[in-house]
């Protein structure tokens, strides 16, 4: 086996047809993640969910800044507990045949570029299993600028780790124990974190509320879902405190006539200058469709 194998990571994502790292890892666009740092975890979630992607979020961590949003492409490990046998044939291979230096988690460090975050399954491990502490938080701080970590697992130095500026970690517990007794058997490869998967280049998004993992070729439709949604509920505010509509017209499909409606305060109003970029054609075909069907009793995601 190899880390950070190239052909496996593009046989691994075949949906994806941008940009590449020379890994092979996706690289989803600069501009996409910066749109992705101002929409919310359930703007995310719902393509995911109505593209069948249903196992893409974990709530159940510890935030080291559960104020401040993270975004960033994620960059994959799989730990194990240790086996004498595999644990001395994987770290020799890695330093022998791949050139790599120190521990198992520094090399997944020694590979982070800016907008990384590292995801790791520690499969829950805390006592000698934390996974980074100031010194490999400093080191993913240099590299990402402003990205950081997702460990199934532990971190230590809590108190160095949380003066760290420009990123931040989720994680499951603390411990002063250094990491031991763990081997890692894949980099970049596809990674459990709790109930949710994370295949390497999936766009991180850490919220208050837990991480969602975003798949590359679904990134740009996520934010433009999320983007849609987003202006339409300003809109929504606006005439609910007009009393123009009620809450259940303004939470079930649109009829045609809400459409225009809203397609005159959106071309018109400053509350939606920065969604201008955003396309209404589809959505205003399917109202026309609709128009002769009545009152609908479907709800937005």
């Amino acid at each position: 086996m190899k880390f950070d194998n190239p052909e496996d990571i593009i046989q691994l994502t075949p949906l994806w047809k941008g940009e590449r790292f020379p890994n092979g890892r996706p690289k989803v666009p600069d501009n996409i993640l910066e749109r992705m740092r101002k929409i919310t975890l359930e703007e995310a979630w719902a393509p995911l969910w109505m593209n069948g992607y249903k196992f893409q979020f974990e709530g159940d961590f510890k935030i080291v800044h559960p104020d401040k949003i993270m975004v960033g492409r994620a960059v994959t490990a799989v730990m194990v507990p240790l086996r004498p046998d595999l644990h001395e044939t994987l770290l020799n291979y890695g330093h022998e045949q791949e050139g790599r230096r120190g521990f198992f988690n520094q090399w997944v460090i020694d590979q982070l570029v800016e907008d990384d975050v590292v995801v790791v399954d520690m499969f829950d491990k805390v006592f000698q299993g934390t996974y980074i502490g100031g010194n490999l938080g400093t080191a993913i701080a240099t590299r990402t600028k402003r990205g950081g970590a997702v460990i199934w697992g532990g971190i230590r130095d809590l108190q160095q780790v949380v003066n760290i500026e420009g990123i931040n970690v989720y994680y499951r517990g603390i411990d002063p124990t250094p990491i031991g007794d763990v081997t890692m058997v894949g980099m970049n490869v596809p990674t459990r974190i709790g109930k949710a998967i994370c295949m390497p280049g999936d766009v991180v998004v850490g919220t208050p509320a837990g991480v969602i993992f975003v798949p590359p070729h679904l990134a740009e439709e996520t934010v433009v879902r999320a983007e849609k949604s987003q202006v339409r509920d300003i809109f929504g505010f606006v005439r609910l405190r007009e009393k123009v509509y009620t809450t259940a017209q303004i939470d079930s499909e649109w009829s045609f006539e809400m459409w225009e409606d809203f397609m005159r305060w959106f071309e018109s109003d400053p509350a939606a200058a920065e969604y201008r970029h955003l396309n209404w054609d589809k959505e205003l075909e399917q109202a026309r469709a609709r128009r002769d069907e009545g009152p609908s009793s479907s709800v937005r995601m």
